[in-house]
């Protein structure tokens, strides 16, 4: 699921001030972040640590690799179902015990899952760690798979699927999926769908669970104030005697944007509800930077287009993914879907035929300090933006660069990136059909 719609107002305030010249000043340099990061294997899990002195809390998050490439139709959303059960409880700690001792040190046991990965994560206070961290163990190595949890989650994960299409955007967001993952990995839903989570039962689950936990499919991250060489003790005796297992990552395939098209859904709705998904490069392909820095241009243009000017829609917006197979996209809600989504067409092509200035792409370098360390003050956050760069951004490391990264784009690299991405656009509308005139939207 994408992110929530960003706040643009918020963007353009803080560009604002950049371009006026304040620029953030608590930034660290890449090379002293890297000696705060140890990595280390134990019998084939590699472990990330971060060791962040004088935090207050921990943060520990177990990674299994593949996400929808472990799935098939039949399967999709087993790997959600399996993990949030195991949350539940475990053979040391069932779930009245888990809750009562997690409420009693204020830790937060959980799990998520996404189309490139899973993850079961642990937020705890320094001082409680190692109760906390003997709960998380159990729970990732020995969870119960209680028939009473089992049915609790079923019913919660039920809820969710037969709602998933209640709003109007939630309507959209499954309708860009289902037309953009296509003949895609992406296409097994992490979440499942009913008739799946229907007939699963607790040893289906428990056999999932016990194929994830081979250490070569596993990866672990630790944010906070700890002592690596002591982390490394208590994985070795949480962890070290798990099979290592063969698992090596599939090559995802690109998702087929190579044709525009347009896919409407009617619905009963008080506007129209339009996304344009385009190409875009992964986190860990070079041109990133420059169409992170091309995306967020264009987020800033078709606000000002779209709602400042003509007032067309109240949030129209534009952002870029970080799957491995990744995606940007321009997005509006409006009762005049054709005239918004011209502009916002015409905001693309200013972007390929123009060329933005040094200062324009200094402030958005400024800008993306700022909300990048604001986004990355918790331990949590750390920790899964280290996981995400190691599992499909070509090694943790590239998290280092990004900032650099942004800084060093060239005028003509914005251009560029956006005639090389910024074309085929699959547009998807939830709405009125007779709202929409195809040849604004699919354009030869």
């Amino acid at each position: 699921m994408k992110a929530k719609r960003t706040s643009v107002s918020c963007f353009l305030l803080i560009v604002s001030v950049f371009v006026a010249g304040t620029a953030p000043s608590f930034a660290q340099d890449a090379a002293t972040v890297e000696k705060q990061i140890t990595e280390f294997d134990v019998n084939g899990l590699k472990v990330i640590v971060k060791r962040r002195l004088s935090s207050p809390t921990v943060a520990a998050e177990l990674f299994f690799r593949g996400g929808s490439s472990n799935l098939t139709p039949q399967t999709a959303g087993i790997e959600t179902f399996a993990l949030n059960v195991a949350d539940e409880g475990s053979k040391l700690f069932p779930r009245a015990v888990l809750r009562k001792e997690t409420s009693r040190m204020g830790t937060v046991i959980g799990s998520s899952s996404s189309r490139d990965f899973s993850v079961l994560s642990l937020v705890c206070t320094k001082q409680n760690l190692e109760p906390s961290w003997k709960m998380f163990a159990d729970v990732a190595i020995n969870p119960a798979f209680a028939a009473d949890d089992v049915e609790r989650v079923r019913a919660n994960i039920l809820t969710g699927l037969r709602s998933k299409t209640d709003s109007p955007d939630a309507s959209l967001q499954e309708l860009v999926e289902r037309t953009i993952y296509a003949g895609h990995p992406y296409a097994n839903d992490p979440d499942g769908t009913i008739e799946n989570v229907t007939r699963f039962k607790a040893a289906d689950l428990a056999a999932y669970h016990k194929s994830l936990m081979q250490t070569s499919r596993l990866l672990l991250v630790i944010v906070g104030d700890v002592d690596p060489s002591v982390i490394k003790e208590r994985v070795t005796a949480a962890f070290g005697s798990l099979p290592r297992g063969d698992y090596k990552a599939k090559p995802l395939p690109s998702l087929d944007l190579s044709k525009a098209s347009l896919d409407v859904q009617n619905k009963s709705v008080q506007t129209d509800y339009v996304e344009g998904s385009f190409s875009a490069p992964s986190i860990g392909d070079p041109d990133y930077y420059a169409m992170r820095t091309a995306v967020s241009i264009l987020q800033t243009s078709v606000y000002q287009e779209v709602r400042v000017k003509r007032n067309l829609s109240y949030a129209p917006d534009a952002a870029l993914g970080t799957s491995a197979a990744n995606t940007a996209y321009v997005y509006v809600t409006s009762n005049k879907p054709n005239e918004a989504a011209s502009v916002m067409i015409d905001a693309i092509r200013d972007l390929q035929n123009g060329q933005v200035t040094d200062e324009v792409i200094k402030a958005y370098a400024n800008f993306f300090l700022t909300t990048y360390y604001l986004g990355q003050e918790a331990n949590i956050a750390q920790a899964t933006e280290l996981a995400r760069y190691e599992l499909v951004g070509g090694g943790w490391r590239r998290s280092l660069q990004f900032l650099d990264g942004v800084r060093n784009v060239k005028p003509d690299e914005v251009q560029a990136v956006a005639k090389k991405y910024m074309n085929n656009i699959r547009w998807t509308v939830v709405g009125n059909p007779a709202d929409i005139n195809r040849s604004i939207f699919v354009q030869n």
